[in-house]
């Protein structure tokens, strides 16, 4: 049954990626165009809102992802094509501070369901750049994804145009908020096909329980070590950070194409030594040049934390969840947990 209601969902706005990108599972068809699979069409801004939707929907929904696997989501643009199609979704779901070129195309669309993740959880400030405090003393700076001092209240829309003034949007690196918005856009679900809201709530029950799971996994994996601090390319954990009582010291800022100033690589040259830190963490999407760098100038090792923004054949895992504990297994070498 295709439960496309004509002005019901901005959520249309992923359905674009029906005619140019690839599908994320069997629910997708690489030649289906959204709105014509007989299922609960869902464009998704990039893998996890996608993510979100396949398990919530299960097979009632058909998904498609407006970022292609291996695409850096930060640099998303939306084609003429793309933005044509958005009627044709009955819902879109997306995460406002992220892709700067999908808020806008969803705002101007006219569909009425527009679910962004962005509303269904607790956005924070955390970090660009430096985010630290000057005297390297107590605390770093965004120990806690708490927010610095330096530079324009966090750069709110920074160099490449990335709007970031409603927070850190990467909220879906902590478990706990990731759950807030699972459970939002389950009622989403439920609202806009009544005719499947039984096994949406099901479905959710069961995502928010595995998510849990997850969240406790860190918790105690991560209960015992002998620091707090870990050193990233891309400003990416800062909830993460917050969640477990741990300090992110990013080389880049929000934005992972940003370069360090040279007093940034001094001052996390100085953290690393007197912290103990081991390990500089790259990501898949991004270029590893500047970590193995700074690794190299400091004689530390380096290895993958994965901020999990799509999935490649270069992941440590197959979905969210394995590459979550992939990286669970990463920090608890570099922190020296036991």
């Amino acid at each position: 049954m295709n439960v496309r209601r004509r002005h019901i969902s901005a959520v249309a706005v992923a359905a674009v990626a029906a005619l140019g990108f690839g599908t994320l599972t069997a629910c997708s068809s690489d030649s289906a165009a959204a709105g014509d699979t007989g299922s609960f069409d869902v464009v998704a801004s990039f893998y996890p809102m996608a993510f979100l939707a396949e398990r919530i929907g299960g097979e009632h929904v058909h998904v498609t992802s407006l970022t292609q696997p291996g695409q850096e989501p930060h640099d998303l643009e939306i084609s003429a094509r793309q933005t044509a199609q958005l009627e044709e979704a009955d819902a879109a779901l997306y995460l406002k501070g992220l892709q700067p070129s999908v808020d806008e195309a969803i705002g101007q669309s006219p569909i009425a369901t527009k679910i962004d993740a962005a509303e269904l959880t607790t956005l924070e400030e955390h970090g660009t750049e430096a985010g630290h405090d000057e005297e390297h003393g107590d605390e770093h700076g965004t120990e806690a994804g708490h927010a610095d001092e330096h530079g324009d209240e966090h750069a709110h829309e920074d160099e490449h145009g990335h709007d970031h003034e409603g927070g850190d949007p990467h909220i879906w690196l902590d478990p706990v908020r990731y759950a807030e918005v699972a459970e939002g856009v389950g009622k989403a679900f439920q609202k806009a096909d009544p005719d499947h809201a039984a096994d949406y709530r099901k479905n959710t029950a069961a995502l928010v329980k595995d998510l849990k799971a997850l969240d406790e996994k860190f918790r105690t994996g991560l209960a015992n070590r002998t620091t707090d601090v870990f050193v990233t390319t891309h400003a990416a954990f800062g909830y993460l950070a917050e969640r477990y009582g741990l300090t992110e010291e990013a080389i880049s800022g929000l934005d992972p194409d940003t370069e360090p100033s040279g007093a940034r690589v001094k001052e996390l040259q100085k953290i690393a030594k007197e912290d103990g830190v081991t390990t500089v963490f790259y990501e898949t999407l991004v270029s590893d040049k500047t970590a193995k760098t700074l690794a190299g100038d400091t004689g530390l090792r380096t290895d993958v934390l994965d901020p999990v923004e799509g999935i490649t054949d270069r992941s440590r895992g197959e979905d969210y969840f394995q590459v979550m504990e992939a990286n669970l297994t990463a920090l608890r070498t570099a922190l020296g947990a036991r």
